[in-house]
Order: structure tokens, then sequence, then C-alpha cells
């Protein structure tokens, strides 16, 4: 079975195969079963003809032809047996020949009976037993059913079929009077045309003669339940197979989807995007854009963390990398990397809206940020940190290198270039919570945004002069000044102050120690 069950899965087209030759063969095996039971059956009415025949004969020969040779005259009569040179009148001829054809029920399977039924019997002969069914009979012919025959069931049983004709005998011209003259006539007032009784034709056959005879129609029946219960339990075998698979994909699909999630969180949505759509291979590839290039560090990272705990300083540098990937992510932006206390994010690869609209979606993300960074002091210097992240940005568009860089064994997807490099030097000319960006940048977003022109500067490995411009401070930048809850403490961001203002409250606060 399980080789057979191997041989289907290995070649499927067998099963197709199979029941093509199944539905051909079905009407064939029919065929064949109608040509055999028509040949049995045609086989059985000739022996049982011939049986027939053969009483016949032997009746004639002993009841006519012996008594046709005495020398008494030849007398037709019911008794015929008690007077030599007597034959047998047409009712005994009828009841004594049924009962040799009776007498004779091996016909090859093919059960035949006679019988002569009356309920007008003559002196000699007992009555004959009637059926429901054989009165019924009699009665409708003797008043007028227009047919000279009538078919119903015979009794039988679970094991044969039986079923009777019986036709009427009715009394013709020459017989009407010798049958009311006869001696032992139970009626002498018979007529022509009057119904003595009837004949009885019965054949019973055997169900399972008829069920051997379907031999190739039950030899099609033990094939196909054969190939049923195989492909039943191919179906089986390839319904749990197929499960088993569903199973173990679905577990693995899982793992995944887990493993993707993991991996996700390593890289920007944008590149993972691309990597499990198919739109980009994990092979080394690089090609040069125009991308604007976004930097960001925080002023004085090292004097806050020396006055925080370890734990602290993770928690507090978490929350800052989460709200900054936010702001980014909802801008468009593909962060690079996290360097240390630095963020690194680009737009323009692996999807772009234009050097244009990038260069605006940058600008835009740079002042949510410092919008935000502001609001998160105030949250931070409640939770008693006495010196917030404060954030400086550089923003510059131009052409890089942009791909994946590495070996075959790892690589990373980030950027290259003296214009990658140029934001990083931008970001450290700007003032904590200021934004500066260089020409090429501001000559896109200069419609939506309030820059001033520094003086332009010269950068270490950056071979042109660089004019940078300067975001003006606006609702971006940290609050003036801060107070505490307790109103016993206010912080006054210096940065914020002209350097006229910055002086004069430094003398103010001095004359005040």
């Amino acid at each position: 079975m399980k080789r057979i069950s191997k041989l289907l899965l290995k070649y499927p087209h067998l099963v197709s195969a199979l029941v093509t030759a199944a539905v051909f063969a079905l009407p064939l095996a029919v065929w064949l079963d109608v040509m055999a039971i028509t040949d049995q059956s045609i086989r059985r009415q000739t022996a049982a003809l011939h049986s027939v025949m053969d009483n016949l004969r032997v009746y004639y020969t002993h009841n006519v032809i012996d008594q046709l040779a005495s020398d008494s005259p030849t007398v037709a009569k019911h008794d015929h047996h008690e007077d030599e040179g007597s034959i047998p009148h047409l009712d005994s001829l009828s009841i004594e020949l049924g009962e040799m054809i009776n007498s004779d029920q091996d016909h090859q399977g093919f059960n035949f009976e006679y019988r002569f039924l009356t309920d007008t019997p003559y002196a000699d002969h007992a009555p004959s037993e009637l059926s429901e069914a054989e009165k019924r009979a009699l009665d409708r012919f003797r008043n007028g059913f227009p047919d000279d025959h009538i078919f119903f069931k015979a009794d039988d049983s679970p094991w044969d079929h039986a079923v009777s004709m019986v036709t009427p005998v009715v009394i013709v011209e020459n017989c009407a009077d010798c049958e009311s003259e006869s001696p032992g006539a139970a009626s002498s007032d018979l007529q022509q045309s009057d119904i003595l009784g009837m004949q009885s034709f019965t054949v019973r056959q055997p169900i399972a003669s008829n069920l051997l005879a379907l031999k190739y129609l039950l030899l099609y029946m033990i094939a196909a339940g054969t190939f049923g219960i195989l492909f039943s339990r191919y179906q089986l075998r390839l319904a749990a197979k197929f499960k088993s698979q569903s199973e173990e994909l679905a577990q693995n699909n899982e793992f995944l989807a887990g493993i993707s999630m993991k991996i996700s969180r390593y890289l920007s949505p944008q590149v993972y995007r691309s990597i499990f759509s198919g739109e980009s291979d994990a092979s080394i590839s690089t090609e040069r854009k125009k991308l604007t290039v976004f930097f960001s560090d925080i002023k004085d990272f090292t004097q806050t963390t020396e006055t925080l705990q370890p734990e602290e300083l993770t928690a507090l540098l978490n929350e800052y990398f989460s709200e900054m990937s936010a702001i980014a992510e909802k801008h468009g932006a593909t962060i690079d990397k996290f360097i240390g206390d630095a963020i690194v994010a680009f737009f323009g690869d692996p999807e772009t809206k234009g050097t244009s609209e990038d260069a605006r979606a940058c600008l835009r993300m740079a002042q949510e940020m410092q919008e935000r960074l502001g609001e998160l002091a105030g949250q931070w210097r409640a939770q008693g940190i006495e010196h917030p992240f404060r954030a400086r940005i550089g923003i510059n568009t131009g052409y890089c290198n942009v791909g994946n860089f590495g070996s075959e064994a790892r690589m990373d997807y980030t950027i290259i270039g003296a214009e990658a490099n140029l934001a990083a030097r931008l970001e450290a000319s700007a003032e904590p919570g200021g934004i500066v960006m260089s020409y090429e940048t501001y000559a896109h977003v200069r419609d939506i945004v309030s820059a001033r022109q520094l003086p332009p500067m010269r950068f270490k490995g950056i071979a042109r002069e660089v004019i940078p411009y300067v975001v003006d401070p606006g609702r971006n930048r940290a609050p003036l000044s801060e107070t505490t809850a307790d109103g016993r403490r206010m912080t006054v961001n210096l940065d914020q102050l002209d350097d006229h203002t910055r002086e004069t409250l430094n003398k103010l606060l001095k004359d005040h120690q």
C-alpha cells in the first residue's frame, strides 16, 4: 500500500490515467454483462421450451397415439385412463400435462410452472387452489377484461424472483357441447365464449444467477472499490503530508516573521521594505545619487553623562533616539546609523520625491526635532536632569555614493562622500538648538524658511568654499528661560540671547553674588 501511495505521489499523472480508464471501462463492463445476460436468458428459455416440448411429446405418445392404435372406438373423455381407446379431454390434457411439466423443475436454472385453474372442476378432479391474485384475475376476465393476459408478482422469497401470467380458457364452438355433455362435468350449461378457467404460467429465477451473470460489472466494481481504497489511502497520506508541510510552513513563517521584525529594528523602514519586497538585492552594489544628508549631535554630551548614572543615561538616550526616530520615519528619512549620540540620516534613497521635496522634508524634520527637544527639555528638568540634551543639526544636499558597502559575508547600507562629511562639518558650526545648512540645501527651501547667511567657511576635506545658512530662531528653539515647578529656580538659555544681553545678564549675576 505504501509503495502504491509513493508511486502515485511520484507519478501523479497515473491517477488521471486510471480515472480515465475507469470511465471507459464502465460502459464496456455493462455492455459485456448485458450480452452475457441476454445469452444466458436465451439459453434458459430454449432449455425450458425443449423440456416443455419433450413432456408434450411423451404425453401425446402415451395418451393419444397409443390409444388410437386400440381396436376400440376413440372417444375424448375426462377419465380416459379407465377406458381403452379413450383420449384425454382438453381440460384433462391441460391438467395432466401441467403436472408433468411441473414435475420436471430442473430446466437449467429456468424454473417454469404451468397450471390449469378452474372454479368448475370435474368430479374426478380436485378443485384448483386459487390465490387472491388469481381469483381477481379470473373475475376480471369474466367481467370483460380487454386483454388476453394479466401479469402479476407471484409468491417468491428473498433469494428468487417469480412472475406469473394468466390467460383465460374460453369455450369455443366445437367444445361447448362436449364440455356440457361430458360425464362428470360440473356444469351442463356452458356456452360458447364462456370462460371455463385460466392457464397460469409462472417463471421463477434465482437472484444469485442474475448476480453471477453480472461478472464483468462485479469485477469492475471490485476493481473500482480497490482503486477507491487505494486512492483514499493516497489522499489521506497526501493530506497528512500537506498538513505536516502546512504546519511546518506556518512555523517557519512565524519564525521568519519574528526574525524579520527583529531585523527591522536594525534597518531603516525604507531599507527594510526594499529588501523584503525584493526591490533591492543583498549584494555589494552602490549608486551615485543626489541626496540631502542630515547630521545631528548632542551638545556637551560628555558633560551631561558625567552627572548621570549608567541606567539613567541609557534610558535618557534611548528615549531621545526613539523620539527622533519617530519624527524621522514620519518625514520619510532613511536613518543611516547612530554614532554614539549622533544621528546620520538622508533623503533620496531608496525612496525619493525629487531633490527639492527631499530637501524640504529634511528641513521640516530638523525643525520638528528641535521643537520636540524643547518640549522634552522641560520634562527632563522636571525629572531632575540638570543639563537636558541640546542638539545641533547640519544639513547638506549633494551627490553621494549610496548602497551596500562591505564584504559578501558582512555589509552595511550607508552613504559615503565629501557631501556626507560636509553635513557633519555644518553641524559642528551650529549653536545648540540650531540648524545650519549649505547653500545647495537653502536653494530648495528658501521659500519656506527664514535663514541668515553666515560668512563663507572652509572645511577639512572640502575643496570648495562653503556658504552656510543658519535657520533663524523661532518656535523650534528652546525657550529663553525655564522655571522649576516650585518657582525657586530659573534656567536661562544664554545661547538664545544676543551678545549685549548676555553680557548685561552676566554682569547682573556677578553683582548679586
